[in-house]
């Protein structure tokens, strides 16, 4: 292989682990969320607004990995 293809091949595990400990973290925070929802009313509504945070926040990231996933992409073969 090339030094131009491993340097890609690089870019392209870093990106993808960065969106597996995305998806890690959000889902360890659902999981406290969802114990918390057990317990009383207040922490049910206090949960449902932080869900709704931690989903948006979660497709932000995702499409901008996304997006510089697409831009190393067109820059390798320089479309």
């Amino acid at each position: 292989m090339t030094k131009i293809m491993k340097n890609f091949i690089t870019q392209i595990k870093k990106k993808t682990n960065g969106i597996i400990r995305t998806l890690i973290g959000t889902g360890i925070i659902l999981l406290l969320l969802g114990v918390l929802i057990v317990w009383t009313d207040f922490f049910l509504r206090l949960v449902m607004g932080l869900l709704v945070m931690v989903v948006a926040y979660a497709f932000f990231y995702g499409a901008y990995k996304l997006w510089s996933l697409k831009k190393d992409v067109e820059k390798f073969f320089k479309l």
